[in-house]
């Protein structure tokens, strides 16, 4: 597809239309099905000031002559963190109806409700209704994903039918209302702000020298700082409790990305410090999948956090004091990395059943330990391959902690020399002498690390 990119903006503009063509051609090979008309259907509304791809917000600008646009670069990010997303099509979550009347969601300023939709949607009658006004509130998809291909129905005998969608999609569309209601807040933050801070601007005088309007006050064209090291060695427990945190972070831009407004306060949930204001797209991408509290499924997006944007996110993880004196990784990255790259060799492969494309990596990568970094002896990583398609594989290998701490501190070495100088040797001075274990009984319940 030739690219048809706007001239004379940072990170390069597209048309929606062109947006939807690119959209469609990048995630052709997703597992996760997705829809035509992710930019110009509904439910997507340009005029919001942003359209929803996933987990992820992109910004809509209106260019000169009126035309809305979006940034190539953030389609395509969008479109490679969906790619990375496996989906088990047998792993199925009930999404509704249940008892009485739908539940009503927790966050008021996310107009996707994504059940609340999905359940409306399917309860409409055909009726009397003209064919042209059904089709007129009809969701052709939820952030970008078609929802109807994936949707299966039950119907037991006597009861009523309800209505399922895989584990995969109901998590990344609970993300997608998340991310939508941080955006929600970061902009309301803003114009709060704005309107404290600034004089009174008429139409005229918003438009800049180019003649194009900010669609929202969150959009790239919004005045944000860079985050340079603020809140660093402080405490979230303390930080967090502080009034108008809030309205602060939502002035910053994200720490790693640097391009969208910041949402949440990044914390290590080992040592309790703050890393760094970020984004609700990159808090979402480096947060472990967790099956249990000490279970993680390891996906395709590691491949970002440890290779191709490998110092970038290495550099924020060690923003932690706790975890830059002693050169590692709270346990669950620490494990994530072990399985993803320490034994990469390790996971087999199949031929690709699509004939020409090689060979293709063997069942979904699992990951689980014993014990916790409190104590190291004992701490086991048990590196696993699921659903295999010819039911093969099970355990790959076990690795202690402390061995898989050491082949960490060699590989950022080599990796990333300028994040390793800055770290270690232990140096324990002004740390909490007793930081809050991640998992204190494996055998309780409620200790998940997220």
């Amino acid at each position: 597809m030739s690219e048809h990119v706007m001239p004379g903006r940072t990170d390069g503009l597209i048309a929606l239309g062109f947006a939807d063509v690119l959209w469609g051609d990048l995630t052709a090979g997703s597992a996760v099905p997705t829809a035509s008309g992710a930019f110009t259907r509904s439910p997507a509304h340009a005029g919001a000031g942003y359209v929803l791809l996933g987990s992820h917000v992109v910004a809509t600008v209106r260019a000169n002559g009126g035309q809305w646009c979006v940034a190539e670069a953030r389609v395509r990010q969008a479109a490679a963190d969906l790619n990375a997303v496996g989906m088990d099509r047998q792993d199925l979550v009930r999404i509704g109806p249940f008892r009485g009347t739908p539940r009503q969601e927790c966050h008021g300023e996310s107009p996707l409700r994504w059940r609340q939709r999905i359940t409306r949607e399917l309860q409409m009658p055909g009726g009397p209704e003209p064919a042209a006004r059904r089709d007129e509130v009809r969701l052709h998809h939820l952030a970008g994903i078609d929802w109807r291909q994936i949707l299966a129905e039950r119907t037991p005998d006597g009861a009523q039918r309800t209505w399922w969608l895989p584990r995969a999609v109901v998590r990344l569309l609970d993300a997608a209302e998340h991310a939508e209601t941080q955006w929600a807040k970061a902009a309301r933050t803003r114009q709060t702000s704005a309107a404290v801070t600034e004089p009174r601007l008429y139409p005229r005088q918003a438009r800049n020298a180019g003649g194009r309007q900010a669609a929202s006050p969150a959009g790239p064209t919004g005045a944000l700082r860079p985050y340079s090291k603020e809140l660093e060695g402080q405490l979230y427990s303390v930080l967090s409790r502080k009034p108008g945190i809030s309205r602060r972070v939502a002035g910053w831009a994200c720490a790693v990305c640097r391009t969208a407004p910041a949402t949440v306060l990044d914390h290590c949930h080992e040592h309790g410090y703050v890393r760094a204001p970020v984004c609700q797209s990159c808090n979402t991408q480096e947060r472990p999948d967790h099956l249990y509290s000490n279970d993680i499924r390891v996906a395709g997006r590691y491949t970002r956090l440890f290779h191709t944007g490998g110092v970038d996110w290495l550099r924020h993880w060690h923003r932690c004091p706790g975890c830059r004196a002693r050169t590692t990784l709270p346990l669950p990255h620490l494990a994530a990395w072990t399985a993803h790259t320490a034994c990469r060799s390790l996971r087999p492969t199949h031929r690709d059943p699509r004939g020409s494309r090689g060979r293709k990596p063997c069942g979904v990568l699992r990951v689980s330990w014993t014990g916790s970094q409190q104590a190291p002896r004992s701490c086991l990583f048990t590196v696993a391959v699921d659903f295999c398609p010819s039911g093969e594989h099970r355990v790959l290998a076990q690795v202690p902690y402390r061995e898989a701490a050491e082949r960490f501190r060699t590989w950022l070495a080599e990796t990333a020399p300028a994040v390793a100088a800055a770290a270690g040797p232990d140096r324990l001075d002004g740390l909490p002498e007793r930081p809050r274990p991640v998992i204190a009984d494996t055998n309780g319940e409620g200790q998940a690390l997220f």
